[in-house]
């Protein structure tokens, strides 16, 4: 048996790394406890604009692929949980699980038929999908599954019984043990095999090609993976919000999972933390600063934000700052 020198297991135990991961992971666990009951809802919301913004950040900042239509991919995990819940009398732990394989499915297909179009084309059908799934949802074919205009409402379970956590906290630890696992899952894939050729895909296609890259199937793969993530948040969000409509899910919500997706780092996995915390509180600090500018206000904010962080957040780990011309 091979031993380890003692000098090498304390260096890993006091890597700086992991005693940073594991103090935020401490105050992520802390905070419900020393927060009122609507900052814990609010950073619920955060870690659901997480999820969604992990799998935005596989298609396009991992694979390449220029997407706006992830909102779309989102609005369906909503419905299908919601469907299932109402319609089926299925649970909502499984309604999520449910939300996130349709979406698998779905992306897959949508990838498979986008697999051949260059990159600006590829841009346009997400974007018509964005456009398209709202007004499918209202149609009057599906409303009386989806509610047309008049949307669902959602009875959010309460915690099991015997943990004295309200439902607020409860849905806080739900909604961050699943961002936690999709983290672990996000992150293995990136250093897999796959995650290689992903990344070659996106940095030198001809050469991943020659190389045997079967660029379809990647193509559909990653849409697969990035689809299913947003439909696993989009039914914690709906759980959340107790309630959806079609108007919740336009193309407007694709930009802004993409502003997010380029706050925290499009390339990095622990990026979207960031961004789902910049989605949520900015416009909030926004408004503080004017209310009658709030918009304004926001966009000036987000500009001066990637002037000082062009990489993003995860950009600043690496020491890049504000790029200069010449």
């Amino acid at each position: 048996m091979i031993s380890v020198p003692a000098s090498a297991s304390c260096a890993r135990v006091l890597d700086p790394r992991r005693l940073v991961v594991l103090t935020l992971v401490g105050c992520a666990l802390a905070l419900p406890f020393v927060l009122w009951g609507f900052r814990t809802y609010q950073l619920a919301f955060a870690a659901t604009h997480a999820i969604a913004i992990l799998g935005l950040n596989l298609i396009t900042g991992q694979a390449g692929l220029i997407s706006l239509g992830h909102g779309a991919f989102y609005g369906l995990g909503a419905y299908t949980m919601a469907v299932l819940m109402r319609q089926a009398g299925v649970s909502a732990y499984a309604g999520i699980l449910a939300a996130g394989l349709a979406c698998l499915v779905a992306g897959y297909v949508f990838g498979r038929i986008v697999a051949r179009l260059a990159r600006f084309y590829l841009a346009l059908a997400t974007f018509a999908l964005a456009l398209a799934i709202p007004q499918t949802l209202k149609s009057s074919v599906l409303a009386p599954w989806t509610g047309g205009v008049q949307g669902l409402y959602l009875d959010r379970p309460p915690a099991p019984p015997g943990l004295p956590l309200s439902q607020d906290q409860w849905w806080y630890f739900v909604t961050l043990g699943v961002l936690a696992v999709l983290l672990w899952m996000a992150r293995n894939l990136v250093r897999s095999r796959t995650g290689r050729a992903i990344r070659a895909m996106r940095d030198h296609p001809l050469a991943a090609q020659v190389a045997g890259v079967d660029m379809p199937h990647y193509t559909a793969m990653v849409f697969a993976v990035g689809s299913a993530y947003a439909g696993v948040a989009g039914a914690l969000a709906a759980l959340l919000l107790d309630f959806i409509a079609p108007e919740s899910f336009t193309y407007w919500l694709s930009i802004l999972l993409l502003v997010g997706s380029v706050f925290g780092g499009m390339s990095s996995v622990w990026g979207a933390v960031a961004g789902g915390l910049f989605l949520q509180f900015w416009p909030d600090i926004a408004g503080t600063v004017s209310r009658n500018l709030a918009v304004p206000v926001f966009g000036a904010l987000l500009v001066l934000s990637m002037w000082v962080m062009p990489d993003g957040v995860a950009g600043l780990r690496a020491g890049r700052g504000p790029r200069r011309r010449g």
